[in-house]
């Protein structure tokens, strides 16, 4: 054993198709990891829809402690459609972000080679940057009031709280991917300085300050209606994009649409000193449940970005080398189009790592 490293990785395989993705996920660990050189082991977590519906428990606090002592969290997919929006949503994802303080929502938008995008005449020279997100603080932290609540006076007010602490280290490691990523080396910053002026103000001056120690790298600011507006028009303007809670959520459905839709959008919940989650970026899919149809790569992709955050750079390559290729080979991501079954695109990626 000595000289290999070991892992330990906690799955939630999660609700719907969740669970056939991540299998799909596991098949490529495995023979990654043979070719790679190291081990790893899984714990399994049964969290989700299911177990609710069943024990009316989400999440209990000792599991966030066990979580806490792995290496990573694969997720699957979270939604039940007999659970009401919003109950998984807030008590699962939001209660893991937040408790693992995974306060960096990490999103590369690539366009793979043969994937169908609907913007025309861009090809995947046009479209690979990756969208930083606050992940912990800003409208999510689910701070505000009603008051005078049912009457014809009624105000509901929505806090968005942004601290220099949150917002300094989540452009810090936006400056420092830009650095490491070492492509067009350009941050833009993506807000609404003109009309949000506190937050924005406490936004852009962070941002400039921080922006004098990379002197290396070019730097612009964008309004995110513009933001929206150029990821259609030029999306190869972009590299790294950096932005707070509510408009990285935004922004990021954009970039799953623009790189050819949530079959091959993965993302990943950051804690650089602690444990992070990854995931396919699409839902649960709930009616495509067992047939076998539903697209994993996304899943796969989220695999890739694991294995990256915990050191295994190699491995990671491997399986976005293979996606690369296995991407030519579909008729589409689409569930049921895609030309190959769930299972099938699995051996597809193995057999071409």
């Amino acid at each position: 054993m000595s000289g290999v490293n070991n892992y330990k990785i906690s799955v939630i395989p999660g609700d719907g198709t969740g669970p056939e993705v991540i299998n799909e996920g596991l098949k490529v660990l495995e023979a990654v990891s043979s070719k790679a050189g190291f081990k790893y082991e899984t714990v399994n977590y049964d969290f989700g829809g299911e177990r609710y519906k069943r024990t009316g428990e989400i999440l209990p606090d000792s599991a966030i402690e066990e979580l806490r002592k792995t290496d990573a969290i694969y997720l699957g997919a979270v939604g039940h459609p007999d659970v009401k929006p919003g109950i998984l949503e807030k008590g699962l994802l939001l209660k893991l972000r937040f408790s693992l303080e995974q306060y960096i929502n990490l999103r590369p938008v690539k366009l793979y080679p043969g994937v169908w995008t609907p913007l025309k005449d861009k090809e995947p020279k046009d479209i690979d940057f990756v969208v930083v997100r606050e992940n912990n603080e800003g409208l999510y932290a689910g701070e505000g009031e009603f008051i005078n609540k049912g009457t014809k006076d009624e105000v509901a007010i929505q806090i968005s709280r942004n601290t220099r602490k949150g917002v300094e280290r989540c452009v810090k490691y936006a400056f420092e991917l830009t650095s490491k990523r070492n492509k067009a080396k350009k941050l833009t910053l993506c807000g609404k300085t003109n009309v949000l002026t506190y937050a924005w103000n406490l936004w852009e001056r962070v941002f400039y300050e921080i922006a004098k120690d990379y002197e290396d790298i070019k730097t612009d600011y964008a309004h995110v209606d513009a933001t929206c507006m150029w990821m259609v028009k030029n999306p190869e303007w972009f590299d790294v994009i950096v932005t707070d809670n509510m408009f990285g959520d935004i922004i990021t459905d954009l970039g799953a649409m623009i790189q050819g839709g949530m079959g091959i959008a993965a993302g990943g919940n950051l804690n650089p000193e602690g444990v992070s989650m990854f995931e396919p970026i699409g839902g649960s899919a709930p009616k495509y449940t067992g047939k076998n149809v539903i697209n994993p790569l996304a899943a796969i992709c989220a695999l890739s970005m694991l294995l990256k955050e915990i050191g295994e750079e190699k491995a990671s390559d491997m399986i976005e080398n293979s996606v690369i290729k296995v991407t030519t080979k579909l008729k589409s991501l689409a569930a049921g189009k895609m030309g190959y079954s769930t299972t099938g695109v699995g051996d597809l990626v193995v057999k071409n790592l």
